[in-house]
């Protein structure tokens, strides 16, 4: 660990520093590190260049040769240094799922062969380390998989993120992988090229949080091309997708009805009339019931929707409202324009409400930090038509959006211009065409354009090249693009460009009694008097939302896609060497490659490159002592041998070969496991010793707490107490505080020791001949539990009842003598208890006898006969005694090896005195005194034993009985007990 130390040591010279070798030796074997291994095998030379930038000649024809060798070997993905290459396999391969995913994650871009999935972990490390914003172009023609590619990059972050299975981040990566599914449904069509061509443009970009999850989303759309599509889509995964996103059951339900109304409006046909018949203006709805059907599913009167059909209301100039019927051509017009509207407002609908659901919640930039993003942009599919009818549509908007994005590859300057140049360019002619009064034709259209840009080297026409027998007179003109010529046909550029909606049909949808469908028209809500701004043209909506699209994209770090269609014929495993040659042309890809070749294949500013490679030199980790950063890098890359494949510039190190960099990560990749260990190391000792630090606070401040609670608890005490001395109370009243738990103990033995001395300070002052009287109730109390609440208590314990005169006033002497007799015989010193008493026995026959307990004999005395001994039980062997939870007098006295004896004490003064107490408590105090338990149970139930007979015996009050009596049966006995 010397070693470690020294060499992490940043204020320690080079010299002085052990060669980072050692240190890595030494480190090793003690953190259990392994060497790294090698960086996985790379395909041979018979699968191609993974990387068009080390082909050995730079022609196309080279190019075509590495391209096809892949694709034939199933290697669909090349480099062009950070450019990814994608040939479509129309075939399901095993690149793609949790194995491969793992295989790439965390990974740099050249460290596993090339891959969709390594762009997207190269765009999301971007994001994730150094907080850039990011964004991925998919480009490409129309079937060459650009959906499918978006697919598995958003399939790519959904993997990796969320280790911690937040619900909220579940819940949004469900809705980002479920917007594609719906989307599709709503935006891709049936086109000459494929059967499911997006026919919109796509940017989705992703929200994260500083851990990396995604936490939000939001979509923009770019003018979809309003053509609707039959075709049948997987209708039950859209409505799983759907119910996933979060659309609730009525919205798929006006959903639906919207997308029948449609159908229904596209089927109307319109027939001309009589004059004087009874259609207005001499035009008819060939089949009538369509329109119900259209009235009915868009909650529109059915009259109304006939009326926007067959005509228009116009103001005049006075703001007199004049009806205006249609011709069948115009009828058909707004019956198009109003479908492909409607559609165009759902798909917005839709586009907007998943855009609401992927917001994200509750997020508060100076509590959760900025957002970063990631950008997937999956632009139009070029197509080539053998007539292109309009400047603007979605294939060669894409052409002109890759003329944005490639500029830095291409000069397409010339080409933008004579598209976009204010008051003469293509849109704006076009638009002028579009906003002039009066018959201004297609043909009009096109002599503009022949007049402004007779000399431009990138259009052409019939009028201006007459020998071109390719284009048609006053119909065609040519624009010869970066990626080839492109011919358009004028006919019906005017009338797309407007793509004009009669206000008519926006009030009728906005007094529609569907919400949803009444929340897509805003507009409708205008009065047709009011006066209002011509709308935006389509070319030049396309227009901004490029320009929009563009700084969007040029404020984030980017990474590109491009897609490569292999045959006309979506056929696996073949691939068109002239149809895929003409892709690599207008993609730019050998330009590309060019570039890259001429250049360096990676720039890196010095402290960044510093930063990610620091630690593989000893002259530069932790920090070098160098004069610059530029310096710093040399001397790394001298240790490594690569200085002959960089250049320096002034703030940046440009990079050659894709190999410096594989060589620089692998030597990082062995180090990192190493330094994470001892920066661990470092930082749990940290962490150990403060809390350490802080444990130890802890402890003083609880030991002076608790002092200063013991202290603080004492001086109550003993404020509390003070006069806790004054008799006769001696305190009884005087509650305890609650004790700190530390001196809970402390506090019950005072409680004991105070019970004691006040009941020494109470006892004290009692006569001695009580003291008997006083430990029989003590005993009493205990025996009972407080199960009986009257037990004689309060009353004074006579105990010898059958010597009183006033309890036995006829028969005292005739005891007195028995007793005599008895102490002479058997010896006893005392007399714990007599009363006469009425028995039972087990003969079910009840009489009237006495009762004498002795300290050695219990007596059964017959009262009729001078009191004779019937029974004589000795006192060690009474175990126990029952009694009732009453105020009755039944007690049973059970002896081992005896029968039960159940008697009930009665004939006392004052009659019914409550005297079971006293009996159990001599009793008790006694056996107390004599080391021995008396069994005391108190029930309502009684259970005896007479001869082996169980028993149980009961008490019955009755208030007109006058003496205790019992009541017998064969299995009890029932006291009945006077209750008055």
């Amino acid at each position: 660990m010397e070693i470690e130390a020294r060499w992490m040591d940043p204020q320690r010279g080079r010299a002085d520093r052990p060669p980072l070798e050692d240190v890595l030796k030494a480190l090793a074997p003690w953190l259990g590190v392994l060497p790294a291994g090698r960086m996985e095998d790379e395909d041979g030379p018979e699968y191609g260049k993974p990387d068009f930038v080390l082909l050995d000649q730079l022609t196309m024809e080279d190019f075509m040769k590495n391209l096809q060798l892949r694709f034939e070997k199933g290697r669909i993905y090349t480099y062009i240094g950070e450019v990814l290459v994608s040939v479509n396999p129309y075939q399901e391969l095993p690149l793609y799922g949790p194995e491969a995913i793992a295989k790439y994650q965390g990974r740099e871009l050249y460290e596993r062969p090339p891959h969709l999935y390594a762009v997207a972990n190269a765009a999301y490390k971007a994001m994730k380390r150094r907080s850039r914003d990011t964004c991925i172009v998919i480009s490409g023609e129309s079937g060459a998989g650009k959906t499918e590619a978006s697919k598995h990059i958003m399939q790519y972050i959904a993997a990796v993120t969320n280790p911690s299975q937040r619900a909220e981040v579940e819940r949004v990566k469900d809705v980002l992988l479920k917007s594609t599914c719906v989307l599709e449904a709503f935006g891709n069509a049936r086109t000459n090229r494929n059967h499911n061509s997006s026919r919109f443009g796509k940017y989705m970009d992703i929200n994260f949080d500083f851990k990396g999850d995604p936490v939000g989303g939001h979509i923009h759309s770019y003018l979809l091309e309003k053509a609707l599509d039959s075709d049948e889509k997987n209708h039950q995964a859209v409505m799983e997708a759907m119910r996933i996103i979060g659309f609730s059951p009525e919205e798929v339900e006006s959903i639906h009805r919207i997308l029948a109304a449609i159908l229904h409006l596209g089927n109307i046909e319109f027939v001309e009339t009589e004059e004087n018949g009874p259609q207005k203006g001499g035009l008819a709805v060939a089949e009538e019931a369509l329109v119900g059907y259209v009235a009915k599913l868009t909650a529109t009167p059915r009259d109304l929707v006939l009326r926007t059909l067959l005509a228009r209301t116009v103001a005049s100039g006075g703001r007199e409202l004049i009806e205006k019927g249609h011709t069948v051509a115009e009828a058909s017009y707004a019956r198009d324009a109003c479908a492909k509207a409607v559609y165009q407002r759902l798909f917005e609908w839709v586009v907007d409400r998943i855009n609401g659901i992927m917001e994200p919640r509750g997020r508060d930039p100076r509590r959760d930090g900025k957002d970063t993003v990631i950008g997937v942009l999956d632009i139009y599919g070029f197509e080539v038509f053998p007539v292109n009818s309009q400047i603007g549509k979605p294939d060669d908007q894409a052409n002109l959006m890759m003329a944005f994005l490639d500029i830095e590859y291409f000069n397409n300057a010339t080409i933008v211009e004579l598209v976009e140049r204010p008051h003469r360019g293509i849109l704006a002619v076009l638009d002028e065409a579009c906003s002039t009064a009066g018959p201004i034709t297609d043909r009009i259209f096109l002599q503009t354009l022949d007049t402004h840009h007779r000399h431009h080297p990138h259009y052409s026409s019939r009028q201006l090249c007459p020998t071109d027998k390719t284009m048609e007179f006053g119909r065609d003109f040519r624009i010869k693009h970066y990626a080839g010529d492109v011919t358009y046909s004028v006919e019906g550029f005017i009338d797309k460009n407007r793509d004009s909606l009669f206000q008519d049909f926006k009030r009728l949808l906005y007094n529609s009694s569907d919400p949803t469908l009444r929340a897509m028209w805003p507009d409708g809500q205008q009065d047709i008097t009011e006066v209002t701004k011509r709308p935006l043209t389509a070319g030049t909506l396309f227009k901004n939302s490029m320009v929009a699209l563009v700084e969007n994209l040029a404020a984030k770090e980017p990474f590109y896609v491009r897609c490569i269609k292999p045959n006309e014929d979506k056929v696996a495993g073949r691939l068109d060497e002239a149809h895929c040659r003409h892709q690599v042309a207008y993609l730019g890809l050998l330009e590309n490659v060019r570039v890259r070749r001429a250049g360096f294949a990676s720039r890196q500013p010095y402290p960044r490159f510093l930063l990610r490679y620091k630690m593989t030199c000893e002259y530069t980790w932790p920090n070098h002592l160098l004069g610059s950063d530029r310096e710093a890098v040399s001397a790394l890359l001298e240790q490594h041998g690569l200085q002959g494949d960089v250049a320096f510039g002034h703030s940046k190190l440009f990079i050659r070969s894709p190999r410096t960099l594989v060589t620089l990560e692998q030597s990082r990749a062995r180090l990192i496991p190493i330094i994470v260990l001892l920066l661990q190391k470092a930082w749990r000792g940290t962490l150990a010793r403060w809390r350490c630090r802080r444990l130890r606070a802890i402890y003083t401040i609880m030991r002076w707490f608790r002092r200063h609670k013991v202290r603080a608890h004492l001086i109550e005490l003993q404020r509390r107490f003070q006069a806790a001395r004054q008799p006769p109370l001696y305190g009884r009243d005087l509650v305890w505080p609650p004790p700190p738990a530390v001196l809970q103990p402390f506090q019950d033995t005072c409680h004991v020791l105070f019970s004691r001395w006040r009941a020494r300070q109470l006892v004290k002052n009692i006569p001695p001949s009580d003291m008997t009287q006083i430990k029989a109730k003590v005993a009493a109390m205990g025996a009972l539990q407080g199960l009986r609440q009257d037990w004689g208590c309060q009353r004074a314990w006579a105990r010898d009842y059958l010597s009183s005169g006033t309890d036995n006033p006829t028969a005292s002497h005739l005891f007195a003598e028995q007793l005599k007799a008895l102490r002479e015989k058997d010896g006893f010193g005392t007399v714990l208890f007599s009363s006469h008493v009425r028995k039972v026995n087990r003969f079910r026959k009840s009489r009237d006898r006495a009762l004498l307990l002795t300290d050695r004999h219990l007596y059964k005395l017959e009262p009729g006969r001078q009191y004779r001994v019937m029974r004589a039980v000795p006192l060690d062997v009474v175990t126990g005694l029952s009694v009732t939870s009453g105020r009755d007098q039944l007690v049973v006295l059970h002896a081992q090896g005896y029968d039960d004896l159940v008697v009930c004490l009665h004939r006392s003064q004052p009659p019914l005195d409550n005297r079971i107490g006293e009996l159990v408590g001599m009793l008790a105090a006694h056996c107390q005194g004599e080391g021995r338990t008396l069994e005391v149970r108190v029930s309502d139930c009684i259970p005896l034993s007479q001869r082996g007979a169980r028993r149980l015996i009961s008490v019955e009050p009755r208030p007109e009985q006058p003496e205790p009596d019992f009541r017998c049966n064969r299995s009890a006995f029932t006291l009945l007990w006077p209750s008055h």
